[in-house]
């Protein structure tokens, strides 16, 4: 089935909240983690989450940097619901993770490297985007593409 989903050009706005989700994710990087971050910014445009990769640090598979900031954020705003905020990762969002935006009723995605191993946007998957689920988002991708990926690559690159 072809693609349903809106896609965004970047802006201005989008690169700076990238290059917050590139912060968390050196920082989860020095924490020995996969360096991905996540930032959700509000349908108002203020922040309500940063986060980085947790997963070996918290012992929880389900601590991906867009999963974790996604639950601050419905802390923040005490519901599970997150119409209209725009999630920012530096890494092309897994399965479970683009399920739990679809679940959280994004308004828009943007990420930054895909993942043509297990990315379920574009490169494996079109979750959130085929109109297959009960909720599409609008998707925006390659945002600092290149900072995402090098970071990336130099990480495992580092640990081999």
């Amino acid at each position: 089935m072809e693609a349903i989903a809106t896609v965004i050009e970047p802006s201005v706005d989008d690169k700076l909240m990238m290059a917050k989700a590139l912060v968390q994710a050196r920082r989860a990087g020095t924490a020995g983690e996969v360096p991905v971050g996540a930032v959700v910014l509000g349908a108002d445009g203020t922040i309500l989450a940063e986060a980085g990769n947790a997963c070996v640090t918290t012992s929880d598979p389900s601590g991906h940097a867009e999963m974790v900031a996604l639950r601050i954020a419905a802390l923040a705003v005490r519901n599970y619901r997150l119409p209209g905020v725009t999630v920012y990762v530096t890494l092309e969002p897994c399965a479970m993770c683009a399920a739990l935006m679809v679940h959280a009723r994004i308004g828009r995605l943007v990420f930054g490297a895909a993942d043509p191993k297990a990315g379920a946007i574009v490169s494996k998957y079109r979750i959130g985007t085929d109109g297959l689920l009960n909720h599409r988002f609008a998707v925006t991708s390659g945002v600092l593409a290149e900072d995402c990926s090098l970071l990336l690559r130099t990480f495992f690159r580092n640990r081999r």
